[in-house]
């Protein structure tokens, strides 16, 4: 079974579950899962994992993501995007470029936001997107997110253009919501791209009609997300112990309680995920995925 990472750029008007199935259909397998979700209104960098790679997901490289995105002052809609109903209009002040930079920068750093209620969170186990087009009343708590970089490109006729530099689990569409209300108006996205995800950049990704015609041309190794994590060579014996659900001694000086490992045998083969049990000095095994 083919197995590793496809940096796809995903197209505007497709999901980032539509995506997932066409590279089901394009590779044969089943077992195929997307790191970072994009809004169907959202283009750009979308990590897809296939075979063994899904269950690396969680420890990829693609928490520090990177947008370009458009805006209108004035209107707000639903959805705080471009594909929803209007809800309120408000008169725009005069405004410069510098003055909505200022207003961007109060934004920088750790702070709390509240998701749109048109977004993939579950709420008792449903998504909130559908909760809202079924007219139902919830309210999503604020979640704590960090903004690491905003820059206005151009501001002209009530439209702006911004590059922002984020943490996962930030909202453009929500973040521009709260950049109108700072203006003293409204605010709603009208397009969005992700050009960059951790490692993966869109000057390297590739578009689905080029992947459909020679798929596994462009399949990334398993490792290529994880290289962040410490990396520990080990012996076949103590590889084959660790598939087996057994622990293996390791005394580790530079390694931490809880450590998260990658761990190789002699072949250079990427064996699974580790972690390392300070008090014991042992490497217990996690995510184990080849046979020995």
């Amino acid at each position: 079974m083919i197995q590793g990472i496809v940096n796809v750029i995903k197209p505007t008007g497709m999901s980032s579950h539509d995506v997932v199935s066409q590279l089901r259909r394009i590779y044969g397998i089943k077992k195929v899962g997307h790191a970072g979700t994009l809004d169907p209104l959202a283009a750009g960098v979308l990590p897809i994992y296939l075979g063994n790679a899904t269950r690396l997901i969680e420890y990829g490289d693609s928490d520090i993501k990177t947008y370009h995105a458009e805006f209108i002052l004035g209107i707000a809609t639903d959805t705080e995007d471009g594909t929803g109903q209007i809800v309120e209009q408000k008169e725009v002040p005069l405004l410069t470029m510098d003055e909505i930079q200022y207003a961007c920068n109060t934004f920088l750093g750790q702070c709390m936001q509240q998701p749109s209620r048109y977004s993939s969170i579950h709420v008792n186990g449903v998504k909130a997107y559908k909760l809202a087009r079924q007219q139902q009343d919830f309210i999503l708590s604020s979640r704590p997110i960090q903004i690491y970089d905003i820059q206005m490109l151009t501001y002209c006729n009530q439209r702006g253009r911004m590059i922002v530099r984020c943490s996962k689990g930030t909202y453009i569409r929500s973040l521009i919501r709260d950049l109108g209300k700072a203006l003293g108006t409204c605010a709603c996205m009208t397009y969005l791209v992700r050009t960059e995800a951790g490692v993966f950049h869109i000057e390297d990704a590739i578009t689905l009609e080029a992947l459909s015609m020679q798929p596994e041309k462009y399949v990334l190794p398993l490792d290529t997300a994880i290289q962040h994590l410490y990396r520990l060579d080990l012996s076949a014996a103590q590889c084959k112990d660790l598939v087996c659900g057994r622990a293996v001694s390791f005394e580790g000086n530079e390694l931490t309680q809880n450590m998260v490992i990658r761990i190789y045998d002699p072949t250079k083969r990427l064996m699974g995920i580790g972690t390392f049990d300070q008090a014991y000095q042992l490497i217990r095994p996690h995510k184990m995925f080849i046979q020995v």
